[in-house]
């Protein structure tokens, strides 16, 4: 969803509240797609601060499903989200951010689907798990160790270490 903000950036202490939902339905992240299977509805308030900032703000919230980092199943992860920026203003022109956070602004069009999706990117957890003792998948067979074991040997061994491992297997007793 786009939001046309030309009229707002030029005239002083103007102030929208802009009923919003979000187009696109999945999130593009480091190669991956997951999909947003449900989003408040939000409303988007916009305020030219005396000609010298807008003020972005709004919250909702969201549903997506992610991946298991071990064992790659589908978990559903609520996120809640909260905007509040402020972009400067010189003469009508939203002046470009040093930090490079203003990329949900082209022109005069503020882009509310990428501001959602920054918003997301702050929110990213650090490490998705169906559950705190998640076995992961087997590295041999791919079987996942939550379901079933599949009897795999999956001692691994250090690569440094595996010329001494060669010598103790020659010399087993048996």
């Amino acid at each position: 969803m786009y939001i046309e903000i030309r009229d707002l950036i030029t005239i002083a202490n103007k102030h929208l509240e802009i009923p919003c939902n979000m187009e696109n339905l999945v999130f593009e992240y480091m190669g991956n797609e997951y999909p947003i299977t449900e989003i408040k509805p939000f409303d988007l308030c916009l305020t030219n601060d005396s000609n010298k900032e807008l003020l972005i703000s709004g919250e909702t919230s969201l549903k997506m499903i992610l991946s298991c980092d071990r064992c790659l199943e589908d978990v559903p992860m609520d996120f809640d989200i909260s905007i509040d920026r402020k972009l400067k203003i010189d003469d009508g022109i939203i002046l470009a951010d040093e930090d490079g956070d203003d990329d949900f602004v082209n022109e005069n069009q503020l882009d509310v689907d990428r501001l959602i999706f920054d918003e997301i990117l702050v929110n990213w957890p650090a490490k998705v798990l169906c559950k705190d003792d998640c076995k992961g998948i087997c590295l041999v067979c791919g079987q996942n160790l939550n379901i079933q074991d599949c009897g795999c040997n999956r001692q691994v061994i250090d690569p440094r270490m595996a010329a001494f491992q060669d010598v103790f297997d020659q010399f087993k007793e048996v």
